[in-house]
């Protein structure tokens, strides 16, 4: 493989890279290939890989099951325009995880899943704003990425309110003070790698549900993760809608949005007024190569021990960060559910955005480096990801990597 991959991508690319995550300057790395729980970069170098695509290769790289499904359905077509087999099995097969009577619609990626529950609650409701919670992720989309880019209109802008994650009582006052302009709520249930707190989800649900403000899961991440059912049946809390993406396309663009079907419905011509219907449509959504790798993805999730081994993976991850930091006297705050792992450098729990503020984040890109140099393919920026094919041998290797280059920070 050319070893000048890493000099070209600097000639074609804005700053080098694809607006994510990337590596330190001084720590080339182009990925050639995955297998399994591995990647391998453009100088021969191998990786146990905790990005996983940025999550949606909960089966590891490159898994026998999903090759087959896209090279078949490859050889039969590649897109359509239209509702075809494995769009319709897939979605058949993401139904019945969710609950009784709910309709889905797709899309390509998570920001047009959300940007799309957020279209259909304005119009379902006829109001306008909706709240967001600090430090939530829902996408590129100007409603919810806030200050993290330019070019938001200010008039987008002035629809959308703030809350801190986990204070239900700020919440609740929030939602209150606005309930007759509140379309929606929007929230992460596991807000990055941050547990709700007892209670939070459900207040959640009791307040939008008393004031007809519709209640919006974005499971982009959580979806089939933490559960078969998701964040919804692992927390035992039924939102209005819910995104989905990552995980239900099995490494392929694809996501959708699911609800209630009176407001899901509303994306179907003749099914509401003109004043009411919601354009939903794109033209790789549904696409049948997508779906079938999707599909081969959920039925392997439905094999049984598979939710226990990715939980029991992620603890163990979880508990060997948290020994390692407490034998070594270094005040580290290990986050996270199911396999999902975050860590940061904090003397106090963090509950919310602003204790991640006011954590070490040049320290933590330290030991992101360091578990680089080890061979460990992570954004402590984001999460650890966790596969089914990550091995205990993986998670050995991880630990100790994560002993000696957390010594070195």
């Amino acid at each position: 493989m050319s070893s000048d991959l890493a000099e070209r991508q600097r000639r074609v690319f804005p700053g080098g890279h694809f607006g994510g995550f990337r590596p330190p300057e001084d720590l080339e790395i182009v990925p050639v290939r995955g297998e399994g729980s591995r990647v391998y970069d453009h100088q021969g170098r191998e990786y146990i890989d905790y990005v996983l695509g940025s999550g949606p290769l909960v089966l590891g790289h490159a898994h026998p099951a999903v090759v087959e499904a896209v090279r078949r359905q490859a050889g039969l077509g590649s897109t359509f325009y239209m509702v075809n087999e494995p769009a319709i099995e897939l979605a058949e097969l993401i139904l019945s995880a969710l609950p009784p009577g709910w309709v889905l619609r797709y899309c390509n990626s998570g920001a047009e899943a959300t940007n799309y529950a957020l279209r259909l609650a304005r119009a379902y409701t006829g109001r306008e704003k909706i709240l967001r919670f600090e430090g939530g992720y829902h996408g590129h989309q100007d409603y919810t990425i806030g200050p993290a880019s330019a070019g938001i209109p200010r008039a987008v802008g002035e629809t959308v309110l703030v809350a801190p994650f986990n204070d239900l009582e700020a919440a609740v006052a929030t939602i209150e003070a606005h309930a007759g302009e509140l379309a929606a709520v929007i929230v992460e249930p596991l807000q990055r790698v941050i547990p709700p707190v007892g209670g939070f989800l459900e207040g959640l649900r009791e307040v939008t549900a008393r004031h007809d403000i519709l209640l919006v899961f974005d499971e982009v991440v959580t979806g089939f993760r933490l559960a078969w059912g998701g964040a919804a049946e692992y927390y035992g809390v039924v939102p209005d809608l819910a995104t989905y993406g990552k995980i239900i396309g099995g490494g392929y663009p694809l996501a959708a949005v699911a609800g209630r079907p009176e407001i899901v419905g509303l994306t179907a011509p003749g099914a509401a007024g003109p004043d009411r219907f919601v354009f939903l449509s794109g033209t790789l959504n549904g696409n049948p190569i997508a779906c079938a790798a999707g599909l081969a993805t959920l039925r392997e999730l439905r094999r049984p021990g598979t939710y226990e081994r990715l939980h029991e993976v992620g603890r163990r991850l979880r508990t060997g960060f948290a020994e390692i930091a407490r034998r070594r006297g270094v005040l580290l705050q290990v986050l996270g559910d199911g396999p999902l792992a975050g860590v940061y450098f904090s003397p106090e729990p963090i509950r919310d955005q602003a204790g991640i503020d006011r954590s070490d984040r040049a320290r933590l890109n330290r030991l992101n480096t360091e578990l680089l140099k080890a061979g460990v393919l992570v954004n402590l920026s984001a999460k650890f990801y966790i596969s089914l094919a990550h091995t205990d041998a993986d998670l050995d290797r991880t630990l100790a990597a994560f002993d000696e280059a957390l010594a070195r920070v």
